[in-house]
């Protein structure tokens, strides 16, 4: 009876830590595998990191492209204030969404392992199989809710229509299946997670589609004054993961303006080397300027800030005055 008693006080005792997430379904899937490391990692049941959902900006705006309506920051910035309002203590974003400066007072404190960073091509039913780019039929509808992904398709295929598609996962592949678009662009990582990964006609390789800066990796922030939450999430980030992160965000905070800009950067992570990828064009992708760069890992940060600045230096004046 008495270990019993100690055992219901420590349970009481023990501090809950809400995980706030968005509520698509991919969000939920990766607050989700967050828990579930936080549990496994602290041999604490998964219901002490229950999930909070909170509904953004970015979620209710489905007319316009985010680039017209606020950028990265509409889904994010109502989980920002949940957290700095202490009503959830850790918060689970797709690292290719959160904006280049967070709120004082939170800080990014690392990323899961990343998934698979490349796109997926995935084409309608009508167009039979369909294993490139290049074998879309001339004046194929593509649909994307991504400036990077628009722009290069339109770089690749000028013939293309490209026009917007927003939505979550399942909602773009309804519409696709309803003949709304010929085929579409989505992340492997997202169709791997939600076990939706035979839907991808072809993964398109990042030599060929560079893909969005952080794609793939999950980004877990905390606020900056809690000790307990950070300590917990030490226990489950990648350094490698870290590390690439790093080096495109670094790169990214350089040209990104005005989040009207199609950007691309992808960091592959080789023993003690890095290799850092970058890419940005004009929205209609008619002109673009593409790079590389290699240094140490402990120099993450500098070589993505070298990258972006190289790349910026050679681009014409009017180009980011979109």
């Amino acid at each position: 009876m008495a270990q019993d008693a100690n055992r219901d006080g420590n349970a009481a005792n023990r501090r809950l830590m809400p995980i706030g997430t968005r509520g698509s379904p991919l969000a939920v899937a990766q607050a989700r595998e967050t828990a579930q490391a936080l549990a496994k990692a602290l041999r604490r049941p998964e219901e002490d990191f229950p999930l909070e959902i909170i509904k953004t900006s970015g979620d209710m705006i489905q007319d316009r492209a985010l680039s017209e309506a606020g950028g990265k920051g509409l889904f994010t910035k109502e989980i920002d204030a949940a957290q700095l309002e202490g009503r959830v203590a850790i918060t689970v974003h797709s690292a290719k969404d959160l904006p280049n400066d967070l709120p004082p007072g939170l800080i990014i404190a690392g990323y899961l392992p990343r998934e698979d960073a490349r796109d997926a091509l995935i084409v309608g039913t009508a167009l039979g199989p369909v294993r490139a780019i290049t074998d879309l039929p001339q004046g194929a509808r593509v649909g994307s809710a991504s400036l990077r992904r628009q722009a290069l398709l339109r770089r690749a295929r000028p013939d293309l229509q490209v026009s917007l598609l927003r939505g979550n996962v399942n909602t773009r592949l309804r519409k696709l299946e309803e003949g709304l678009f010929d085929a579409t662009l989505l992340a492997m990582a997202g169709l791997n997670r939600l076990g939706l990964a035979h839907h991808a006609s072809a993964p398109l390789g990042v030599d060929a589609f560079l893909p969005a800066v952080g794609q793939g990796a999950i980004a877990i922030v905390v606020r900056e004054d809690d000790e307990a939450a950070r300590a917990a999430v030490a226990g489950i980030v990648d350094a490698e993961t870290g590390i690439r992160v790093a080096a495109e965000r670094a790169f990214l905070a350089v040209l990104d303006g005005s989040c009207r800009t199609p950007i691309a950067g992808h960091a592959e992570l080789i023993g003690e080397t890095i290799v850092l990828t970058g890419l940005v064009a004009r929205p209609d992708g008619s002109e673009a300027r593409e790079g590389r760069m290699t240094g140490t890992a402990s120099d993450a940060q500098a070589l993505g800030r070298a990258l972006g600045e190289e790349l910026r230096a050679g681009l014409p004046a009017d180009f980011f005055s979109v």
